[in-house]
C-alpha cells in the first residue's frame, strides 16, 4: 500500500508518500518526501510568525502535495489512505493540512487518518532504522517539544517526562537570539560550539526532585528545564556588555560550546536514566534538535559505553517532515485506527488520542 503523508504543523509544508515493503523488520519505504521551508520568510521577525505561516501553507499545499505525487510516480488512485497531521501544533497551520488532507480524502474515496505530530518523529526513527528493539526509550526534542516516551510496543507512547518550561530547541532559539546570531538559532549555535571551548563557562544544570503541578502522574525526577540555564546566559552576558565588553568571535563560540554542553549533557543523561529504570532495550532521539551534531555524537558514545543499541533518524527526517506523519498513518491503519471526515485540528492534542 502506498499512503500520502501531509505535514503543516508549524513552518513547513510537506507532503510524501511511503510505501509498505512486506518486510517485518523494515516496513516502510520513503517514495517522495517533499518540504517547502517558511525559514527565509520568518527569519527577519526572529521566531514563526503565525498568521504569516498559515498563509504561506495555503500558497504552497497543493503543489508540493502535486510534486510528492510526481515524485513517486504515483496517482490519487494508487493511494490506499491520506495521513495527516492532527496536532499539536499552530491551530492556523494545522487547518491548512487538515482541510486539504479531508477535501483529498473525501474526492478519491480513501481513508483519513489524523495523526500526532510526536508519534510522527518517533516513527521516523523506524522509517529509517527498522524496527527498534523494545521496550525503547525514545527522547522527542525540538523547538516545541522536550520529552521522554517509553515504547513497549509498536504504535504505543506513553509519557515518561517532558520540560517544565523551555523546549530545548527554544532554547537554542533564544540563546541565538540574545547573542546576535539569527533564527534559526539551532544550526548556528551547533556551528559555532565547534570552534569554542566547552569548559570556558560552567553553566548551572539542572535538577528537580518534586513532581511537575500540571503532570502529577510523572514523578519528575526525568523531567527537564532550560529556563534557568537561558537566564544565566542572559546574566552572564548583560554582565559582559555592561562591563564593556565587546564580545568577539571566540568568545562567542565559547559561550555557545558551553551552552550546548549542559544542553546535550542534560538531554543525554535524562534519556539514559530512564532507559536504565525501565529496562529499555534500545534508546532513540528524533525531533528537530536531534540534528544537532553533538547530540547525535554523545547520545550514540553513551549507548555504547553501556552496550544499549542507539537510533537517530536521517538529518532528513529531523526536521518535521510528511514522510514520517505516513509512517505514523500507516502505523494506525494497520492497527484499524482511522479518522471521520469531521475530524478538526487540535493545537493541544495529546498523545494516544
Amino acid at each position: 500500500m502506498n499512503i500520502l503523508g501531509i505535514e503543516t504543523s508549524c513552518d513547513e509544508t510537506s507532503a510524501a508518500v511511503i510505501a509498505e515493503t512486506g518486510d517485518v523488520a523494515r516496513p516502510w519505504a520513503i517514495r517522495s518526501n517533499v518540504i517547502a521551508s517558511q525559514v527565509e520568510i520568518h527569519r527577519e521577525w526572529g521566531g514563526v510568525v503565525p498568521e504569516l505561516a498559515s498563509r504561506q501553507h495555503v500558497r504552497d499545499i497543493c503543489g508540493v502535495v502535486e510534486k510528492a505525487l510526481a515524485d513517486a510516480q504515483v496517482g490519487w488512485t494508487d493511494l490506499g489512505a491520506v495521513a495527516v497531521t492532527q496536532g499539536p501544533g499552530l491551530v492556523g497551520s494545522l487547518l491548512v493540512g487538515v482541510s486539504f488532507a479531508k477535501a483529498a480524502a473525501a474526492a478519491a474515496g480513501l481513508p483519513i487518518v489524523g495523526v500526532h505530530h510526536l508519534a510522527g518523529h518517533i516513527e521516523s526513527l523506524v522509517l529509517h532504522n527498522g524496527e527498534l528493539p523494545l521496550p525503547a526509550v525514545i527522547l522527542v526534542v525540538s523547538g516545541g517539544h522536550t520529552s521522554l516516551y517509553l515504547v513497549k510496543s509498536p504504535g504505543s507512547y506513553e509519557l515518561l517526562s517532558r520540560t517544565r518550561d523551555d523546549a530545548a530547541g527554544e532554547a537554542y532559539d533564544k540563546v541565538a537570539k540574545l547573542l546576535g546570531l539569527g533564527y534559526p538559532g539551532g544550526p548556528v549555535i551547533d556551528r559555532l560550539a565547534k570552534q569554542g571551548n566547552d569548559t570556558a563557562v560552567r553553566w548551572p544544570g539542572t535538577r528537580l526532585t518534586h513532581a511537575d503541578r500540571n503532570a502529577p502522574q510523572l514523578k519528575g525526577d526525568l523531567d527537564f528545564s532550560f529556563s534557568g540555564l537561558k537566564t544565566a546566559v542572559l546574566r552572564h552576558v548583560t554582565l559582559r556588555r555592561e562591563q564593556g565588553a565587546d564580545l568577539g568571535e571566540q568568545e562567542i563560540a565559547d559561550l555557545c560550546a558551553s551552552f550546548q554542553r549542559v544542553v546535550v549533557k542534560t538531554l543525554v543523561e535524562r534519556t539514559f536514566k530512564a532507559a536504565m529504570i525501565h529496562g529499555a532495550r534500545s534508546v532513540g532521539v528524533a525531533g528537530g534538535v536531534s540534528a544537532n551534531s553533538r547530540l547525535r555524537a554523545d547520545i550514540k558514545a553513551y549507548g555504547e559505553a553501556r552496550e544499549i543499541p542507539t537510533f537517530v533518524p536521517d538529518l532528513t527526517l529531523s526536521t518535521d517532515n510528511a514522510a514520517m506523519i505516513a509512517a505514523a498513518g500507516l502505523r494506525r491503519l494497520r492497527a484499524g485506527i482511522t479518522s471521520s471526515l469531521d475530524m478538526n485540528a487540535d493545537a493541544a492534542l495529546a498523545l494516544g488520542s
